[in-house]
């Protein structure tokens, strides 16, 4: 999960999910379904490719996807996890998001291939629904995330589908393999980040992303106002996620 600053809101005031609930949910589904895919055409030898987080390869990260799914899957392991994020955290002297993502690491270290799929497969639908049926009281709270505000709507909705969506992203340039791209999924996703990055520097600019997860995008008045940008859709997602150099208006940066 990659984290970012910038527009910080207020505990009484958190960054809400711009998703349609409905949408939002079928995103959810189809991209554990589209992880389980991912990792099921792996080949052995593209499971120890070096990923774009550094201190990850295919399988620590396969390690930590999982390790997502299986605290949304159970919230007797959300709490577990939590607990053992903030002690480690503490201990340690490092943040909770990396704490927490270690922790999935080694959890799922010891499990083959096959079983961490098989897992995934199992579990993910599980995590969906629990995402789908937070209580409202729970989707109202507010969580900071890095000094940034967020609504534990906005987690739910937003980012744990881009987290997961973004390391297809990494695993596939990893690997060298496809990665399935739709208009329909991946091109919402994209369209939402468009819309929080543009929200998040307020300036005028033109965009045009390529790809099935593309578009064009303007705001700030007649052609030409403001910055233009054109470039690769996983490209402006990874240069957002802080994966890739940013110049200009790609330095405002998105949560993944």
């Amino acid at each position: 999960m990659t984290t970012t600053t910038g527009q910080h809101r207020s505990k009484t005031d958190p960054r809400l999910p711009q998703l349609q609930r409905a949408v939002a949910e079928r995103l959810a589904a189809t991209e554990y379904d589209r992880v389980a895919d991912t990792l099921e055409a792996l080949r052995p030898e593209q499971w120890g490719a070096q990923t774009d987080c550094t201190e990850w390869d295919v399988r620590a990260m396969a390690g930590h996807m999982l390790g997502m799914i299986q605290m949304l899957a159970s919230w007797p392991e959300m709490i577990r996890q939590q607990v053992a994020t903030g002690k480690r955290a503490k201990r340690e002297g490092c943040v909770a998001i990396d704490a927490m993502t270690a922790l999935q690491v080694e959890k799922n270290a010891g499990l083959s291939t096959d079983e961490l799929i098989e897992q995934v497969r199992r579990l993910a639908p599980k995590a969906a629904r629990n995402r789908r049926r937070a209580p409202g009281v729970m989707r109202k709270q507010a969580m900071e995330d890095n000094g940034e505000w967020w609504s534990m709507g906005y987690l739910f909705d937003v980012i744990l589908t881009r987290d997961p969506f973004m390391h297809r992203i990494d695993i596939a340039a990893a690997a060298g393999s496809p990665m399935t791209v739709t208009p329909e999924h991946e091109g919402v996703i994209v369209d939402d980040v468009v819309t929080e990055w543009a929200g998040r520097h307020g300036q005028a600019y033109e965009l045009e992303l390529t790809g099935p997860a593309g578009g064009r995008w303007q705001h700030g008045g007649h052609s030409g106002a403001g910055e233009s940008i054109t470039m690769d859709a996983f490209e402006f997602c990874r240069a957002l996620s802080g994966r890739a150099p940013a110049e200009g208006l790609l330095r405002t940066q998105v949560p993944f």
